[in-house]
């Protein structure tokens, strides 16, 4: 087993010893330095060529032929090859060279002003436009990508570790990398065929999958994980665009309208010919290489449009970006017959970094646009909700269609991915611990341990098994779920629990007609489902503000004593919608049977005796009743309305996930509780709205505005007002106060408003030592604002006989009086949070402090730390 963990942890494999290469390093012969981006190929198949990488080097397979290896600026190298061998290739400057620009170095300061270079991108910028396709009436043109996701960097001498001697059969998977000049390992390759289609008014850009196809590890998992989180972490860059989305970041463009000239510096390097045609070459790089930023080299046009030829991009070293250790992206632009320009190449290299003790990783992003045309498009293609529509045969091309599509074939390994995961799986040991990565990586325990095949029952949530509370003390929890592998339209879940100090037991189970087929759970997007659930366990009100399970064992430390829940038995009905275009619609029906637990009661104001004693504002009083009521029954019907335009999602097997918030959200709801339907104790009206947007600030980070306000139209009880969305935890959790207790503020009408601006070490990039711990600094304030009309008020003299209200928890005291721990919020004066933070420390911890500003009395926590783990690029 030891080796087994060994293997995996690494995966150092071997190459494929018979493969015949021609082997060698490319030098300048008068500097006797590598050449880096010298193509190698065979004069009569140039199917073949390759480039050199940074340190000159090439490996090229056997062909019969003619070897010439060439660059610009330098003579063609020639040399006839007969069989497997190693050369050294020494280039000489080419005496036709086109004179290049004088380059004086000084040591000066940088300056915008009177700088050519500078001069030079202005043009570059103000010719945007003219090369925008955009400004056509229509355009349309076919892509087709490939996204390789692979280990990387392995080494002649772990092929003779006695480890990897056991696994002959996977030698040959390991390939030479040609760009990198590092061998790796192909673990997933994704390709895509679409079509691109765009017209101006009204203005509408779609995009429809011809071609579709997956293989590798992916297949192991049930979910599309891996191809979600690649596929937005590293999307396609336009460096026409003013900002560029990658690696969860917002990059400014080196050609930048309103920010490129003053975030990056400017340097005319060479002029060069590029396909026939002569270019400048500029270099930039941003003014602060701890920022979040490109550098590399555009090779502009030397005529009077002024459009890019070419863009090699990069990333520095020193850039406060987590876990990429170097990127490549290389793309090539061509005028066509109509005179647009357009990017026809596109080839990204990134090699990752998570640790220094975890093996390097590699993705590669392949794009070749063709088949331009600038032809009116028929109404009808436009037709269909979403920006992407999947057409029902693309994921079933057979191999000629591929092999027709594909601009380069794919290699050997990548190929051959099939044979790859079936050698794979064939390892002793391999399922066992896949199945026990799995269930850490997705907290759920599959029943199939043969990962060639997928579960259909898997126990979980694993960190729910076990819990703690102060009304069921120590808890026990058995979780489990059907997966589509069952049934793909129709899903079971459920838990039972048992908690010993309150001695009960608990449970929920869950039924879900999906109408939409599914790969694996039934909340994958898009979600048109039908589903029935039963509830009874223990609840505070603000647990639905969590984003987790309520019995997360990591969120089981709390910083206030919760002396006031609920033993709640819940009948929810509903049916949930989602179009392709982010609308999503829910309606349903639940009916909420509470007991109160602990110090939690149900007492109505006007059953108490006349010895009561009202102490405003302190409200201790004393009851000469015993409580008439111990349980509250509600009955509501409730409808909700939200728009995100754009959003995307990434599933796990617990919930999904957001991966972009560029899109704003818009929501908007009602619940009616109805008196006297199936048992429901009153009639209420809440309204409710909801408004969210994240705004990038390139290299400053994000800022993120979330808002809501609620109101309740009805007299109603406690249980069924407003109230602010409290986390108890010590774990942050997004959009949720950190100080205010339970039941503190209770309002029928209220406003949220949270603010919070994510650094991205903009400060701490200044700061030499701290820099390179590459953290981020985080500030936020959180504004909650309510008011408790009259009606709702069980204080006022008004409600003192014949309202339907209760009187607010709190606690018994010793002198026998009852004191609320509600406190009234004054309209004119929010509650207010201070948050500042430290992020990204060691790329995984999060810490805030949180400070309260108002609302202080005796015994209220006016300050405290919170963390959690999360990655963040």
């Amino acid at each position: 087993m030891r080796r087994i963990i060994f293997f995996f942890l690494f995966t150092l494999l071997s190459y494929n010893a018979l493969a015949q290469y021609v082997q060698g390093v490319v030098l300048d012969d008068a500097l006797n330095e590598p050449l880096p981006g010298a193509h190698v190929y065979y004069l009569e198949d140039k199917s073949t060529m390759q480039m050199t990488d940074y340190n000159g080097h090439f490996k090229i397979p056997i062909r019969k032929g003619t070897l010439q290896v060439s660059m610009m600026g330098f003579e063609t190298y020639t040399e006839k090859i007969a069989g497997s061998k190693r050369i050294t290739v020494r280039l000489k400057e080419s005496s036709s060279q086109m004179k290049e620009v004088e380059v004086k170095v000084k040591k000066q300061k940088y300056s915008r002003k009177n700088n050519p270079a500078v001069e030079m991108m202005k043009k570059v910028i103000a010719a945007k436009t003219d090369n925008d396709l955009r400004r056509n009436a229509f355009f349309s043109y076919q892509k087709y990508e490939k996204m390789t996701f692979s280990l990387n960097e392995f080494t002649e001498k772990v092929f003779d570790d006695d480890h990897f001697k056991r696994f002959p059969q996977l030698r040959e998977h390991v390939e030479y990398c040609p760009e990198t000049g590092k061998l790796i390992l192909p673990l997933m390759v994704q390709e895509q065929v679409m079509r691109r289609v765009y017209r101006k008014e009204p203005k509408t850009e779609k995009t429809i999958i011809d071609g579709k196809r997956d293989n590798g590890v992916n297949e192991f998992f049930s979910m599309d994980m891996f191809e979600t989180i690649i596929g937005d972490l590293f999307r396609e860059i336009d460096i026409y665009q003013d900002n560029i989305r990658f690696m969860q970041h917002e990059f400014v463009s080196p050609i930048s309208t309103s920010h490129a000239i003053a975030f990056y510096r400017y340097f005319i390097v060479d002029t060069l010919e590029i396909a026939g045609t002569k270019c400048y070459q500029l270099d930039f790089t941003p003014n602060n290489s701890y920022d979040v930023g490109f550098s590399g080299a555009l090779f502009i046009q030397a005529d009077s449009s002024w459009r890019v030829k070419r863009a090699e991009i990069s990333i520095p070293k020193m850039a406060n970006l987590n876990y990429m250790d170097q990127l490549d992206l290389h793309q090539n632009f061509m005028t066509l017959p109509t005179g647009d320009q357009v990017l026809f190449d596109s080839k990204m290299i990134a090699q990752l970094k998570l640790a220094n003790w975890i093996q390097k990783a590699q993705v590669e992003r392949v794009e070749r646009m063709t088949d331009f045309s600038f032809d009116p498009i028929d109404k009808t293609v436009f037709k269909f909700n979403g920006d992407t529509k999947i057409n029902s045969s693309a994921e079933m091309r057979d191999e000629a269609f591929w092999e027709n599509v594909r601009p380069v074939p794919l290699t050997k390994t990548e190929s051959t991915m099939d044979l790859f995961v079936k050698r794979l799986s064939n390892v002793p040991g391999f399922k066992q611990v896949l199945w026990v990565l799995k269930a850490f990586i997705e907290n759920y325990i599959e029943t199939n341990m043969d990962p060639t095949k997928p579960s259909k029952f898997d126990f979980g949530p694993v960190n729910t098994t076990f819990a703690w509370n102060k009304v069921e003390g120590f808890k026990l929890r058995l979780s489990g779920m059907t997966t589509a592998a069952l049934n793909p339209h129709a899903f079971a879940e459920g838990y039972v629990g048992y908690g010993f100090s309150d001695k009960q037991v608990k449970g929920m189970g869950k039924f879900t007609y999906s109408f939409n087929e599914k790969k694996a759970l039934p909340f994958e997007y898009p979600v048109n489902n039908l589903s029935a659930e039963y509830y009874y366990d223990v609840v505070t009100p603000t647990d639905r503000f969590i984003d987790t399970d309520k019995d997360n064992v990591v969120t089981a430390w709390k910083w206030t004593s919760l002396d006031h829940q609920a033993y709640t038995q819940r009948i929810h009905l509903q049916y949930d919608r989602e179009w392709e275009n982010g609308l999503r619609f829910t309606v349903g029906y639940r009916r909420e049977r509470m007991e109160g637990a602990r110090n939690l009661f149900y007492q109505d104001v006007h059953s108490h005796g006349d010895g009561q004693d009202w102490t405003m504002p302190e409200m201790d009083f004393r009851f000469d009743r015993p409580f008439n009521r111990r349980f509250l029954t509600l009955s509501e019907f409730h409808v909700r309305l939200e728009w995100q335009p754009g959003v995307t999602w990434l599933n796990s097997k617990q919930r999904r996930r957001k991966t972009n918030y560029d899109s704003p959200v818009v929501a908007i709801g009602h619940i009616v509780g109805v008196k006297d339907f199936l048992g429901g104790n009153y009639n209420s009206n809440q309204t409710f709205i909801e408004l969210g947007k994240r705004f990038w600030m390139r290299s400053w980070g994000r800022f993120d505005i979330n808002f809501k306000a609620q109101y309740q139209w009805n007299q109603v009880p406690f249980p069924m007002l407003v109230m602010p969305a409290a986390n108890f935890s010590y774990v942050i959790q997004d959009n949720t106060f950190s100080l205010i207790d339970n039941y503190e503020f209770l309002t029928d009408m209220n406003a949220t408003l949270m603010l919070s601006w994510e650094m991205n070490g903009k400060l701490f990039n200044r700061i030499p030592g701290i820099r390179k711990l590459k953290i981020h600094e985080f500030i936020g304030v959180r504004f909650f604002w309510g008011d408790l009309s009259e009606k709702n008020d069980p204080f006022s003299e008004r409600n003192r006989d014949g309202s339907n209200l209760m009187y607010f928890p709190g606690y018994f005291q010793r002198n026998g009086t009852y004191k609320t721990i509600y406190q009234p919020l004054d309209p004119s004066r929010p509650y207010i949070e201070l948050v500042a933070g430290i992020h990204n420390i060691f790329k995984l911890i999060h810490i805030e402090y949180v400070h309260r500003i108002n609302y202080l009395r005796p015994g209220t926590q006016t300050w405290g730390i919170r963390y959690t783990f999360r990655m963040y690029m």
